[in-house]
């Protein structure tokens, strides 16, 4: 058609090579991840679930929300972000009281919050967390 640029072959080439890396899953870690970084912490109080499901001793990670809570033995509550503070990666396993990152490998307690496994060097964000109704609340004002 007349009047109408043409792609060149290095354009549609890069554009190809660049595509499936979408949906590999790289931007989901933050600084220095290659990606934007998911907030840290909830900006307002978040509905998480039934209490009696986090039992004592153990954790419950809510994935959507980017927080763990867990039940000491003596049963208080306690909530981080599960934002990693290596790179910004929103963590995605919990395997029995430890979170593990997808990104570099960092562990955390899920109980202390504390990191047990590097490359991360700062523990997890605390939040703030109450039970309410027999439903667990985490962030500012819980």
């Amino acid at each position: 058609m007349p009047g109408r640029p043409t792609a060149s072959r290095r354009t549609v080439l890069r554009g190809a090579a660049l595509t499936p890396v979408a949906g590999l899953g790289l931007a989901a870690c933050g600084p220095g991840g290659g990606g934007a970084a998911a907030p840290a912490t909830p900006t307002a109080p978040v509905a998480l679930g039934a209490e009696s499901e986090i039992p004592k001793g153990g954790a419950k990670l809510y994935r959507d929300q980017n927080v763990v809570v867990s039940r000491g033995a003596n049963g208080e509550l306690k909530a981080f972000s599960t934002i990693c503070t290596h790179a910004g990666c929103p963590i995605n396993k919990l395997q029995g009281t430890t979170l593990v990152c997808p990104c570099h490998g960092s562990e955390f307690d899920a109980v202390t919050g504390k990191v047990v496994r590097s490359p991360a060097t700062e523990a997890l964000h605390e939040l703030p967390v109450r039970a309410e109704g027999g439903k667990v609340v985490a962030g500012p004002g819980a």
